[in-house]
């Protein structure tokens, strides 16, 4: 394995791009939230549209993004950082110039691209520029500003939406984008990963097979469950998912080693992850809208008043450390997903077209702290599921798998809503909204008795708490699981 001991400006040069480049793809993720109900006003386009928008990003973000670390393996770390970078950077202006909702769709499956090329990169290179006894502090370093992306991304979209236009969540990202461009050229030291393949059939495989059944989902409502377009996407997805296992099942170097499924805490945690996110990404995208288009408030008001759900993982989550560290992860985790659907049941309760904000406050608190929660631990039974020669494949796995569920939970919630209600009235989108709620507090509920199934004493020797190389391609990715 090639490694270049100058760092070119050191450790904290590294930690300064990276956490830059971090936020920007986190943030992307919902800072288009708040700005929906302007963006249907300004550019139009249906409720499926709306929901492309979002789920373009991270449909491309997640079949790409083990990818995309493999890239940058191979051909360079920093090489493919800065093409990552360039790609998100141009796909941000491009998105802020749409003339229409589809150039606005096409520029955010780009930006998609860019994220998952660039966003895996990011703890790789920190990883090669810090110190080994001084990684715990740049990690949590990181890992804070990222969530502090998630966390403000509504508020943000909302202030720039409503301040000045919608157009500048997108025009944010290029001037960060050109800072960062030659401050990672001139600062980060190039690396690559020993003997790394690319599984290019398995990446088409899954991207087709997840294209199709998002895409099958999202025009269901719209043109009907019979039509030949949905029914051949639904049927032609599910084909290719299961071409996909069945070649990882024979492939020499898949992207994603079916083998790792054998173990029932790696299984149980992945499957807790993509329902958790299957409920939250769809409450999120409904819930932004309601309080805009029915209750009336502005984009920042709107996302303020998300700040109880989307940023209470930023005081909660040092907390869920600490009780993960005395009793274990497992019960911590599920305890967040019970409670996360518990407040989202809550909501479905108490949503009318005229709801006071005080009614919905405890639902959005009670969310918020179950959601924080599940993140730290769910990052430590992530990475305590697998030996630690596998934990770069396991962090990239359920990365992936947390952001194909939030692109399917958008789907899937946006097309009960749409069978149940409309944008015509309050009381029709209230009507809508309901059954969705309902929907994603089941699917998080569901999460919770996946952690369940978790073994009460994941296997340790041989995990997240061994020694790892610092530039080893299977050992830098071990906190993206926290964002």
């Amino acid at each position: 394995m090639s490694q270049q001991t100058a760092r070119r400006g050191g450790a904290v040069w590294a930690l300064v791009i990276t956490s830059v480049a971090g936020f920007m793809a986190a943030l992307d993720n919902l800072v288009v939230t708040t700005a929906l109900p302007s963006i249907r006003e300004d550019l139009g386009g249906a409720l499926p549209d709306l929901e492309w928008t979002v789920s373009a990003y991270t449909l491309t973000f997640a079949v790409l993004l083990m990818f995309g670390a493999a890239l940058g393996d191979r051909f360079g770390r920093r090489r493919l950082f800065l093409v990552g970078t360039a790609v998100f950077t141009a796909a941000s202006a491009a998105a802020a110039l749409a003339p229409g909702i589809d150039s606005l769709i096409a520029a955010r499956a780009l930006q998609g691209v860019g994220a998952a090329i660039m966003m895996p990169l990011t703890l790789t290179l920190l990883t090669a520029a810090v110190p080994a006894a001084k990684r715990g502090m740049a990690y949590g370093i990181w890992g804070a500003v990222n969530g502090l992306a998630v966390a403000s991304g509504p508020l943000i979209g909302g202030s720039l939406t409503e301040h000045i236009s919608w157009q500048w969540i997108f025009w944010l990202n290029v001037p960060l984008g050109v800072i960062v461009l030659p401050l990672a050229r001139l600062r980060l030291a190039e690396s690559r990963g020993a003997g790394a393949r690319l599984d290019i059939p398995g990446t088409l495989l899954a991207s087709g097979g997840l294209f199709g059944i998002v895409y099958g989902l999202v025009r269901g409502p719209a043109v009907g469950w019979t039509s030949s377009l949905v029914l051949t996407g639904l049927f032609a997805g599910t084909a290719l998912l299961v071409g996909f296992v069945v070649y990882s099942l024979r492939a020499k170097n898949p992207m994603l080693p079916m083998r790792l499924f054998r173990s029932r805490a790696f299984s149980g945690i992945n499957a807790a992850s993509l329902l958790m996110f299957l409920g939250m990404f769809g409450s999120i995208f409904l819930l932004s809208q309601y309080m805009q288009g029915v209750l009336g408030y502005s984009p920042t008001e709107a996302g303020l008043r998300m700040l109880p759900w989307t940023g209470m993982p930023m005081l909660v989550a040092p907390v869920a450390g600490i009780l993960s560290d005395r009793i274990g992860g497992r019960p911590v985790v599920a305890a967040g997903l019970f409670l996360q659907a518990a407040g989202l049941g809550y909501m479905a309760s108490v949503v009318t077209a005229d709801a006071s904000y005080a009614i919905q406050l405890p639902g959005l608190i009670i969310s918020g702290i179950g959601m924080a929660l599940f993140f730290a631990p769910a990052a430590s039974l992530v990475m305590s599921s697998v030996h630690t020669h596998e934990q770069g494949i396991a962090s990239g796995a359920n990365n992936a798998l947390r952001e194909v569920g939030g692109a399917l939970g958008i789907a899937i919630m946006a097309s009960i809503f749409s069978a149940q209600g409309g944008y015509e009235t309050g009381q029709t989108f209230v009507d809508g909204l309901r059954p969705a709620l309902v929907t994603g507090a089941a699917l998080v509920a569901l999460a919770g008795v996946a952690a369940l199934l978790i073994p009460g004493h994941p296997r340790t020797k041989g995990s997240a708490q061994e020694t790892t190389s610092p530039t080893s391609p299977t050992s830098v990715r071990e906190l993206e699981s926290t964002t």
